[in-house]
């Protein structure tokens, strides 16, 4: 039977990196920036491509989460595939086939297509996020390490700020269609790059054979489980309320119940089997893509917790408040993005701050300080959010919202990956990735699920303060959830100017709803990070211990 996984023991004399590991760290950093950035770039051009590709709310919610949910279901495999075969190579082979994906969703003329071509993107990134973060984590080490999951994190949380403005600006001035395009000429320029900077590294992986079925286990659990949040509101969560049609096969309403319980029930056993799966592949010594052993170390179990639940709330935040700037206040999507770039002002100076602010209170005090800001951001926008509200007042608490999630993302991984083995950074890493790719993908399935449960409750009210009843009101009701609110829009454009100022009321209620689940989940991690702050406190890394000589390390993190 195996032992434990020690802590990682980090040497307080770690060899200065050289300036080639430092371009490395570049090269890694634009690379996940680039991954980040696909993530939340489509938040703000949503309204745009809802209504050239005439999607509906759940294919726009399959928009934002197939990418997660693909992300979620490989990263394991390709975390312990970039252990085994190299993970500049898995890098290399992930940055081909993202661009790939990216020049189909440029080209998609349907919602299919779209999807489809996510999903491609997904399977690049899936190769890129493990490499480039077990490579960090192989060549940095001591107290250099520190300083390089400073910028590694700053870049995690300005990419994903900076997405919706970069979003916007393409849209806007040239095409939704360029969110995509952009990728290629970069990613071509990060392929050159890496010949020249990123040495190659592989990690120690124990056991025999191929773990196929655990790989099929956790794509079929962590698949199933967004599947069911997503599809909910519109297959019925319990009671068939819609047919589901795929290959020629459909569930239809006459069913005695809804898909969506079923698919609930199947990802809980799939999950349960796969982690019993991977004990018993670990204790026989075989090879298993997740090491359970790992969440014995409490700040990893612990700090996990926190990555998914932050995770949720982030990416509910950024699915729900594009639709409501655009839809229900009628900006145009630089306007929002012009607003939404308040994140990327607070991320970006909080980002750059992070490594002095842990300096003082360690990477899991840190953490802590930005979720509190990040909930009393949220909570604010929640508060003051109407069918009239100034859009820059909103930018207000964005702000305080940006500087939490440059604090919280630029020290969140190093919490998590404290105690992680040097041997296992591949699989550490590829599992904290993991937690944050299903959290994200949550985040969207959960805030769109949300807001379209509170569209059904709060609609009906908001029309008949307008003196619109009956038949009227069920349709308009129905057509702006399953348009996102896109129906606002058509109706401000006939004219109906009481009518769109009702729609955008419900639709701003709506929207609070959704964040008040963010918040919940912000205080969840909150709790989390708590833990993990605690557990630092009672065992110091070198890492902490050497803090009081850390000038040297500030002085590489700017170079």
């Amino acid at each position: 039977m195996k032992s434990e996984p020690a802590a990682a023991v980090e040497p307080s004399d770690a060899v200065r990196p050289s300036g080639k590991d430092w371009g490395a760290l570049v090269v890694l950093s634009i690379g996940l920036g680039l991954i980040v950035l696909d993530g939340t770039i489509v938040s703000v051009s949503l309204p745009v491509i809802i209504r050239d590709l005439h999607l509906d709310l759940t294919d726009a919610q399959w928009v934002s989460s197939l990418y997660a949910v693909v992300l979620a279901a490989i990263l394991l495999v390709t975390g312990r595939l970039a252990d085994r075969w190299g993970r500049r190579l898995l890098f290399v082979i992930g940055l081909c086939i993202f661009m790939v994906g990216s020049g189909f969703a440029a080209a998609s003329d349907s919602a299919t297509a779209l999807i489809a071509a996510r999903a491609i993107q997904a399977v690049g990134a899936s190769a890129i996020m493990p490499s480039t973060l077990s490579t960090v984590n192989a060549i940095f080490r001591g107290k250099y390490r520190a300083a390089a999951f400073g910028v590694w994190g700053a870049v995690i949380s300005g990419a994903a700020a900076v997405g919706p403005l970069a979003g916007g600006a393409l849209t806007q001035y040239a095409s939704w269609r360029w969110i995509f395009l952009v990728n290629i000429p970069i990613g071509i320029i990060l392929l050159v790059v890496t010949m020249f900077t990123v040495r190659e590294t592989r990690g120690g992986v124990e056991g025999r054979g191929a773990d196929v079925g655990g790989a099929l286990l956790s794509a079929i659990g962590f698949g199933a489980l967004v599947f069911a949040v997503i599809e909910g509101p519109t297959l019925g969560w319990w009671k068939a309320i819609g047919e589901l049609r795929v290959f020629g096969l459909t569930w239809s309403t006459d069913a005695a119940i809804s898909i969506v319980p079923v698919m609930i029930a199947i990802a809980v056993v799939t999950l349960v089997v796969f982690w019993i799966r991977e004990k018993r592949r670990i204790s026989t010594n075989k090879s298993a893509i997740l090491d359970v052993r790992l969440f014995s170390l409490p700040t990893f179990a612990w700090g996990n917790v926190t990555a998914g639940t932050v995770a949720i709330a982030e990416f509910a935040v950024l699915f729900v408040l594009p639709l409501y700037l655009v839809n229900a206040l009628g900006l145009d999507v630089m306007e929002a993005g012009w607003i939404l770039a308040a994140m990327a002002l607070g991320a970006f100076f909080s980002g750059a701050m992070a490594r002095h602010v842990a300096a003082l209170v360690g990477s899991a005090g840190t953490v802590l300080v930005g979720l509190a800001l990040e909930l009393i951001g949220a909570g604010v926008i929640a508060g003051i959010i109407s069918g009239n509200s100034s859009a820059w007042i909103i930018a207000i608490p964005l702000v305080i919202y940006g500087l939490g999630m440059g604090l919280a993302s630029a020290q969140l991984t190093g919490m998590v990956l404290r105690d992680v083995p040097m041997d296992e950074s591949g699989q550490g890493s590829a599992t904290q990735s993991t937690v944050r790719q299903v959290g994200s993908a949550l985040g969207t399935a959960v805030s769109g699920a949300a807001l379209s449960l509170a569209l059904v409750n709060v609609l009906p009210k908001t029309l008949g303060s307008a003196g619109v009843h009956g038949p009227e009101a069920d349709s308009l009701a129905e057509a702006t959830r399953s348009s996102a609110g896109g129906a606002i829009t058509g109706v401000r454009e006939e004219g109906s100017t009481e009518l769109a100022d009702a729609l955008s009321d419900g639709f701003a209620d709506a929207t609070s709803i959704s964040i008040w689940v963010a918040v919940v989940c912000l205080a969840i991690g909150l709790v989390g990070a708590a833990r993990v702050w605690w557990v630092s406190r009672l065992q110091p890394t070198d890492i902490e211990a050497d803090r009081d000589g850390d000038a040297d390390a500030e002085v590489e993190a700017e170079v």
